[in-house]
This record gives C-alpha cells, sequence and structure tokens, in this order.
C-alpha cells in the first residue's frame, strides 16, 4: 500500500492496518527467531561433529538469505506510523 492510498484511507480502515501490521511484525520475528535457531543449531552441530566438511554451510546459506530478506524488505511502517501520527489514532 502507497503513501497516497493510506491519506484516502478512513480512521478505522487505519486500525484495521495497524492491528494487520502488528500481527506480521510478530509472525516475522518468530520466523526470524525459527530460522536462527536452525542456523545455530547447524553451526553447533558441525563444530561438534567429527567431520569438518564444509559443504555443510552451503544450506546453512537458505535461512540467512531469509533472515536478510525479512529484515530488508518493504517498510510499510513507517509511511503507516506517519499517517496514524498526523491523525492522532496512537
Amino acid at each position: 500500500m502507497e503513501k497516497k492510498d493510506l491519506y484516502q484511507l478512513t480512521d478505522e480502515e487505519l486500525v484495521v492496518e495497524k492491528k494487520k501490521l502488528n500481527k506480521s511484525k510478530i509472525f516475522n520475528a518468530a520466523a526470524i527467531g525459527f530460522l536462527g535457531g536452525i542456523l545455530i543449531f547447524g553451526i553447533v552441530s558441525w563444530s561438534l561433529s567429527s567431520d569438518k566438511n564444509l559443504g555443510f554451510f552451503i544450506p546453512m546459506v537458505i535461512p540467512i538469505v531469509f533472515i536478510y530478506r525479512m529484515l530488508k524488505g518493504p517498510n510499510k511502517t513507517k509511511d503507516l506510523e506517519e499517517v496514524l501520527k498526523e491523525r492522532n489514532l496512537n
């Protein structure tokens, strides 16, 4: 949703968007934690194994890529929070 579209929404619709955004933030935090756990488990298990094959790190790139995409993805929160602040809907 673009910034100009946010200005056209009513107050009730903005509150609904804010609730959706909060759910999205919680899901992203849980997904990042889960992927981080997989990454840490993989590195620890690799370091404790007797066979130190570096090819094991290739699958460990997948969680890193997903975490990066979640952190650097489109940031809709700034625009929505700006509109909410202008309308005093915090």
